[in-house]
């Protein structure tokens, strides 16, 4: 049992004042907490994300699209909270022609072309990589994704960062978003969110109980609320703890959690 150690990320998009128990050491808006890849589980990324503004318009590729050296980057949300009104967007609303998306791209109007989906609590995405994306602001979320951070912005609404249009346009998935990548994790029981081929993602409730043979040997466990606890250690809110299996794992007082396994080599 072992809790990842942190650091953190201002970014342009991000929050000055991060909801509790995060705080932001930086003077710069606090953007992600990204938590150190363990040797055990190098090719995932664990990271909490805290939107005040639009992030850009952007996607990611996969492995064989990805530069010499590098993985592509799959990855999914789960919304931890979310302001009233929040949204994200992923997909658009029609298919497009490069042509199309380079155009709107350019003139702004791929703002009114995204496929917008309204946020609360519990809502939970999964992002292959090719799918155009955004965050709006008042977002909180964990992200779970393959360890890279190659990023290719479409747009990024005026501000003068750099774009990279023609190597987005080049793996980008120019159609709407598969309704069944988007889901809700119930507030009780055990919910697998995701078994894919990178990453397996799942919600364990005080009522639940984690079936046998999944998250059987070197586990990421992200408490959701105060309560739980492995071989009577308390794990906090905020935190992340590789460990090796969940026996020993109690939730009481109604906690919750997520656990994150690699399937990659499976």
């Amino acid at each position: 049992m072992r809790q990842l150690p942190t650091h953190s990320l201002p970014k342009v998009w991000g929050r000055q004042t991060p909801p509790a128990p995060f705080t932001n050491p930086h003077d710069e808006p606090l953007g992600e907490i990204w938590f150190d890849s363990p040797p055990e589980l190098a090719n995932l990324l664990v990271k909490f994300i805290f939107t005040d503004a639009a992030l850009s318009v952007q996607v990611h590729p996969d492995d064989a699209q990805a530069p010499a050296g590098w993985r592509g980057k799959n990855e999914c949300w789960y919304i931890l909270d979310a302001e009233p009104g929040a949204k994200l967007a992923v997909g658009l609303t029609q298919e497009m022609d490069a042509d199309e998306l380079r155009a709107a791209a350019l003139d702004g109007s791929i703002e009114r072309m995204l496929g917008y989906v309204e946020v609360t609590r519990g809502d939970f995405f999964s992002i292959p990589a090719g799918t155009i994306h955004t965050l709006g602001a008042g977002i909180t979320l964990l992200e779970v994704q393959q360890n890279s951070d190659v990023t290719y912005r479409l747009y990024d609404y005026g501000r003068p960062r750099e774009l990279h249009l023609e190597d987005a346009l080049r793996i980008a998935n120019r159609d709407v978003y598969a309704s069944a990548l988007h889901s809700r994790a119930p507030d009780q029981g055990y919910s697998e969110l995701l078994d894919g081929p990178f990453f397996r993602l799942a919600k364990l409730a005080s009522d639940g109980a984690v079936p046998e043979g999944r998250f059987a040997s070197h586990t990421l466990i992200l408490p959701l609320t105060e309560g739980a606890s492995l071989a009577g250690q308390p794990l906090a809110v905020g935190t992340c703890t590789l460990v090796s299996g969940t026996d020993g794992l109690d939730l009481s007082n109604g906690a919750s959690l997520i656990l994150v396994e690699d399937t990659s080599a499976a």
